[in-house]
């Protein structure tokens, strides 16, 4: 049991989409085809409970792994500052939850889901063990948390993005980005992964050469971001659309 808490790197790495990675994504993702369900059929209390217990698994799970590195003594602010987007967003996701407070709630769902799908499919923190390793595990629960509060809170909750809250959350996320970017400078760290690419494969490999993947990380998210809220679009135009038509 102790190999699977160890530091050491796994004899073989996760493989992307392979059998193991692959189970991960299909637990999750029928977790989230099953909130549709759950819409209709919880109340109030049982959605508050729900998302609590979302928000304190995600908590607990995170906490852990600052324990494992201070433990194993790999601990250092180059890399386990929560300055990473999905690290950032997912301490903003247990605040807004825990406090009942779901003004955040547009940084969930665009920081959230867009930024760490991308890394709960191509992960690259950890990405040198292999499952059921606690490390990849720890990093595929992770983001998978943090893809499923907003995703809860938009089924279930009801809630919803604007497209003054779309503009938003992609100017703060390029004034975010300038501030890492010298912060990592300053301390010689790659949050982000501004500084550098991962070193394990992730989708940014076919992006160029450093620096000039940065721009195009720019119209990566917006893109992303667009495709998020094109969903909420199409819902308006249809709803304006009806009204025109009755009226």
């Amino acid at each position: 049991m102790l190999e699977f808490f160890s530091v050491e790197h796994t004899k073989t790495s996760l493989q992307i989409f392979g059998p193991k990675h692959l189970t991960v994504v299909v637990v999750f993702v029928l977790f989230w085809l099953s909130l549709f369900y759950f819409r209709g059929i919880w109340n109030e209390k049982q959605r508050n409970t729900v998302r609590l217990m979302l928000a304190i698994l995600l908590a607990v799970n995170e906490i852990g792994l600052h324990l494992w590195s201070a433990y194993w003594g790999i601990w250092n602010v180059q890399t386990m500052l929560p300055l990473h987007m999905c690290s950032m967003i997912l301490w903003i996701i247990v605040f807004m939850v825990l406090i009942h407070n779901h003004s955040l709630y547009d940084f969930a769902y665009f920081l959230g889901i867009g930024g760490a799908l991308q890394a709960f499919l191509t992960p690259a923190d950890g990405a040198m063990y292999d499952i059921p390793h606690y490390r990849i595990m720890q990093t595929l629960i992770a983001h998978g948390l943090i893809i499923s509060i907003p995703l809860f809170m938009t089924i279930v909750d009801g809630y919803r993005p604007t497209l003054a809250s779309f503009k938003r959350i992609f100017i703060w996320t390029n004034i975010y980005m300038v501030i890492i970017f010298f912060l990592n400078y300053a301390i010689g760290s790659n949050y982000l992964f501004i500084a550098q690419k991962p070193p394990s494969p992730t989708l940014m490999d076919i992006l160029s050469p450093w620096p000039w993947y940065i721009p195009q990380l720019e119209v990566v998210a917006f893109v992303i971001f667009f495709i998020m809220y094109i969903p909420f679009l199409v819902k308006d135009r249809l709803e304006k659309s009806a009204q025109v038509k009755s009226a």
